[in-house]
């Protein structure tokens, strides 16, 4: 890499990681804003709330590099055009050709980063968040129980209250459960009860002793009360809850499924290096400015090229998903739309820098 390139790259860097620092620090703030209320309460415990932030901004970060990486062009190209750096560059006779070739000297290695996030790390990423929010809202967890309050499964339709709970022994003294059935409802009161944490290939089991069963029916008569030294339920297991979910799915089992809905999920997964790269160079022209231009003038304007991109990807996605799109043209048009704009806006400047070396 020549000085020239090294400069104008140095001068990328410097609002890339400041931009996205405050990008990724904004958006676990707002995932930890999300999970603090259960947290406060311990339907999840803290540790799971840290875990699930992490893994979702893991996530995020396909589509928060590019934007980091969009903006910091817009950004460091903008202060070399406002102090006339680049003019005097130009000047000098270094032409487009080289600050292209400076924005794609960091922007291909940008791309291939978002590129192995976006492949291996999302599913991977998702498929953890999956599991951790499933154990954490398993049926009747007791260790998120409090004793004293109720607690629901809306899925079961089964209420539980424990009045106290012994840490020491693990197990849930004086036990109330409650289930209402399409034709009757069940209470159950138990001395105490203890949860069981069976073989992956079973059914988690909450086992209940020396209590009393009341099944009450709601029209007529016919209710029975069954006193039990020990009674069995099986509860709900959070690896149930999950089922299959396409976005933890591999990037290798998506690429030969036909279903319009995997199909739009290994795309989106291809295209975010491709769109990365696309993005880094539609901010070239977008950071031009004049010295009397305002210096946020320019940001705005590319912040809203930005959306509009960005909320097309997603609805071509969609629309691909829905069945309206089919494997071609997918989601790329709107990339090669974009990649027809970029070479009408940088391929006759680039030519010109050629033509004018020669």
């Amino acid at each position: 890499m020549a000085r020239i390139e090294r400069y104008i790259v140095v001068e990328i860097l410097k609002p890339l990681a400041a931009v996205g620092g405050i990008l990724v620090g904004l958006f676990a703030s707002f995932s930890a804003a999300r999970y603090l209320a259960e947290a406060v309460s311990e339907t999840i415990g803290a540790d799971v709330m840290v875990q699930l932030v992490l893994l979702k901004t893991v996530i995020a970060l396909e589509v928060l590099v590019p934007l980091a990486l969009y903006v910091a062009i817009v950004l460091g190209l903008g202060r070399l055009h406002r102090d006339q750096e680049i003019t005097a560059l130009l000047a000098a006779g270094v032409g487009s050709r080289r600050i292209i070739h400076a924005v794609l000297w960091l922007a291909i290695p940008v791309g291939l980063l978002v590129g192995s996030l976006s492949i291996a790390c999302r599913p991977w990423a998702y498929h953890l968040s999956y599991v951790l929010d499933a154990e954490a809202h398993a049926e009747f967890n007791t260790d998120r129980l409090q004793a004293g309050k109720f607690y629901g499964n809306e899925e079961s339709g089964r209420v539980m209250y424990v009045e106290r709970k012994d840490d020491r022994e693990g197990l849930l003294r004086h036990v109330f459960l409650y289930r209402r059935l399409e034709r009757n409802s069940e209470v159950i009161l138990a001395r105490d009860a203890e949860r069981h944490h069976s073989d992956p290939d079973r059914r988690a089991e909450l086992h209940l002793r020396d209590g009393i069963w009341y099944r009450l029916v709601r029209v007529g008569v016919g209710d029975t009360t069954v006193r039990f030294a020990r009674l069995v339920i099986f509860l709900k297991d959070s690896a149930e809850s999950i089922g299959y979910k396409r976005k933890a799915a591999s990037t290798l089992s998506l690429a030969g499924s036909v279903l319009p809905g995997e199909i739009a999920e290994f795309q989106w997964r291809l295209s975010r290096p491709v769109a990365t790269i696309l993005l880094a160079l539609v901010a070239i022209p977008l950071s031009r400015s004049s010295p009397r231009q305002g210096k946020h003038e320019r940001t705005v304007v590319a912040m809203l090229v930005f959306a509009v991109y960005y909320n097309l990807s997603g609805l071509a996605q969609t629309w691909v998903e829905q069945g309206m799109l089919g494997a071609v043209p997918g989601v790329w048009w709107l990339h090669a739309l974009m990649l027809c704009v970029v070479g009408a806006i940088l391929l006759p400047e680039y030519r010109q820098t050629v033509a004018r070396r020669r």
